[in-house]
């Protein structure tokens, strides 16, 4: 990488003390610069006659220092702003460069075109309750995570997918077929499945569509409360024992006064859950567990994709489950560390 050159005003200051008969050394210390730099200033003054840099080869810079910083400002003000809009902005103040320069400039400053992720909507309500939950659930010992019963349900899908993957070709070859994925509309088909699971282990998998009276998956508060009804005592005396608490995010399902009275009846324990955070459920991570496991099935119709989710739910070990469970601690402090907005979870 080349260093910063020295400014007319340090050349002119070596020359001086020079003239003081000042040894190069103490040149150097005086001014904060390279024994090396002073000796060579001093070299090519007396060779050239000139302190100046030689004008170097090469297209001179289009942008100037103004213009970089007016760039970098556009998209600090808004990062989904595109080169074609920034160079809009430039033009309007009578700058006209190309949009690979205004790429480059980006390039300098560490800036890279990504594909935005996407996260649940937060309110300013949501952040706060967000913020609550982890202040107030940081410090519990590792054994409050182990007796909650993690719960929720997913979609699963009968062609997995498997998003954007890296092939190796050659030029003219991308439509080969043992060069491209296949993707299906719709997903081809699909169940809802509702599932749950503790540090221990998984629980029970069920398929919504196997406990409606119309076979369909479609779930509402009375569905819900014969699935909590069959499963709920069943598996936290089996994964965590008599004394435990219900982890359930607040889908309206969830909330409805008919599952709270029916909750209530039971005289079951409920994790208060802040709204719109699937990053603080690690049961999240176990459905993409599962689905990952599923990617190696080639179900081809709904009942082989069932049993194929079952086993691959099963599969998922103790271990798995326990550090999904464990890491509620780190993800708290990633929410108190981004203020209630989404964190890498």
């Amino acid at each position: 990488m080349r260093s910063k050159e020295l400014s007319m005003k340090v050349k002119e200051a070596i020359l001086k003390l020079r003239k003081q008969k000042k040894p190069i050394r103490e040149i150097a210390t005086i001014l904060q610069v390279a024994k090396s730099t002073v000796w060579c200033i001093l070299r090519k003054k007396a060779s050239t006659g000139e302190l100046s840099n030689a004008k170097r080869p090469g297209c001179p810079r289009k942008t100037t220092v103004v213009d970089d910083r007016r760039i970098i400002s556009v998209v600090k003000r808004n990062p989904f702003t595109t080169a074609n809009q920034v160079n809009n902005t430039l033009q309007g103040v009578g700058v006209s460069i190309s949009k690979s320069i205004i790429k480059r400039r980006l390039h300098e400053s560490k800036y890279r075109g990504c594909t935005a992720r996407c996260k649940p909507l937060i309110s300013l309500k949501n952040r706060k309750a967000r913020l609550d939950f982890a202040k107030e659930h940081l410090k519990k010992p590792a054994q409050f995570w182990k007796n909650i019963l993690w719960t929720d349900e997913t979609k699963i899908n009968l062609y997995q997918n498997d998003g954007k993957k890296k092939v190796w070709r050659r030029r003219g070859t991308a439509l080969y077929p043992k060069h491209t994925t296949s993707s299906v509309k719709h997903g081809g088909g699909s169940v809802m499945a509702w599932a749950c699971m503790a540090a221990s282990g998984t629980g029970t998998l069920v398929f919504i569509d196997d406990v409606t009276q119309d076979r369909s998956s479609r779930m509402n508060s009375e569905v819900f409360r014969d699935i909590l009804s069959a499963q709920i005592q069943l598996n936290a005396v089996k994964l965590i024992g008599q004394h435990f608490m219900i982890q359930m995010d607040n889908d309206p399902k969830h909330t409805a006064k008919a599952t709270q009275e029916f909750i209530k009846a039971k005289k079951w324990k409920i994790l208060e859950w802040p709204s719109q955070s699937p990053d603080l459920n690690p049961i999240e991570h176990a459905f993409h567990l599962l689905k990952t496991k599923l990617r190696t099935e080639r179900p081809t119709n709904k009942q082989q994709l069932k049993a194929a989710a079952v086993k691959a739910w099963q599969s998922i070990k103790k271990e798995e489950t326990q550090h999904l469970v464990m890491s509620m601690s780190s993800r708290l402090q990633a929410v108190i560390a981004s203020k209630g907005f989404s964190t890498k979870y």
